[in-house]
């Protein structure tokens, strides 16, 4: 058995195999908070990364939004501090592996979005079209694997035209592919005209392997009621997979009570992770409410033990 990673040093936590990772999540019974950062926005607090803040105010996981995993890049890392870097730096060829030191520096587990995009969607807004290096494909499965990611989530941002159906074929593409967790489900529309989440798609995505089923947050996509996000964690559950809620609608950068509303609403509902999303200044959400959420679903003790834990134990 593994140690839970509520309570998990650095040390700890980098041995382990994604299906430890799982276990030792699973184990944490509802108090791990997953934060989303933009890579390419001006962090929050200058030349620091914004994963760096985020694990600062108690964040177990970081997603990397925004990621081409083709060209690699992490705004405030050294080296990619200023716009004009990386203008440099994709004229020259990005060397080396930044996610290396980012993991180096933050002591937790790291992930990234790679979107499952559907040309033949029914957009319900404008298309936006994202990079290859940020699509879900074979190449950007490998280079994920090649860079070290702990995890993947397999979702759509606004516009971007990500379905449940091309989720579904990612989850099996990715079990070929990349050895890290599998994150998937969508956050909200991302621009589709089709429900945002559904027992047929959390029963999908947990046949074709995805260990993480993802939904949206209760109180975050308008008609996505408690006993539906209950329904379908049972269900996720009951065949061995992990659930996260998701706020991922602006909604973290509202005040802390919303944000602790949100937090013990979702607790009660039975998922294993919380995740806040990055839409606050410089690419994440406000610091105090990444907090407020860590004292909503695990109290005080805890809090100060994964923000005040040093990353060299």
């Amino acid at each position: 058995m593994v140690k839970r990673l509520l309570s998990c040093s650095t040390s700890e936590s980098e041995k382990m195999s994604s299906a430890e990772l799982k276990q030792s999540i699973l184990a944490s019974e509802g108090r791990i908070i997953c934060t989303e950062t933009v890579v390419m926005a001006a962090p929050v607090a200058n030349d620091l990364t914004n994963a760096e803040v985020a694990r600062a105010y108690g964040a177990d996981l970081i997603l990397l939004n925004g990621f081409d995993c083709l060209q690699p890049i992490i705004m405030g890392l050294p080296g990619m501090t200023q716009f004009e870097e990386i203008v440099e730096l994709k004229k020259n060829g990005i060397k080396g592996n930044p996610l290396a030191e980012l993991k180096r520096l933050v002591g937790k587990p790291i992930g990234a979005n790679l979107e499952p995009v559907d040309v033949h969607a029914d957009m319900a807004e404008d298309l936006l079209v994202i990079p290859e290096g940020r699509m879900c494909s074979v190449k950007t499965l490998k280079e994920c694997e090649n860079l070290g990611l702990d995890f993947i989530c397999l979702t759509g941002n606004p516009g971007t035209g990500v379905t449940n159906k091309e989720i579904a074929k990612a989850i099996v593409l990715a079990k070929k592919h990349f050895s890290g967790l599998i994150i998937a489900g969508k956050m909200h529309g991302a621009g589709v005209a089709e429900p945002v989440a559904s027992l047929e798609a959390v029963q999908e995505f947990v046949s074709a392997g995805a260990d993480v089923i993802l939904f949206p947050a209760v109180g975050t996509v308008p008609g996505f009621t408690d006993s539906e996000l209950i329904a379908a964690v049972r269900l996720a559950k009951s065949q061995g997979a992990l659930t996260m809620s998701a706020i991922g609608t602006s909604q973290e950068s509202a005040d802390q009570e919303t944000i602790k509303q949100i937090a013990l609403r979702n607790k009660i509902c039975g998922v294993d992770i919380q995740h806040i999303g990055d839409a606050g200044y410089g690419g994440m959400a406000p610091v105090e409410n990444i907090y407020a959420m860590s004292l909503a679903i695990r109290g005080l003790r805890h809090t100060l033990n994964r923000v005040a834990r040093s990353i060299n134990r």
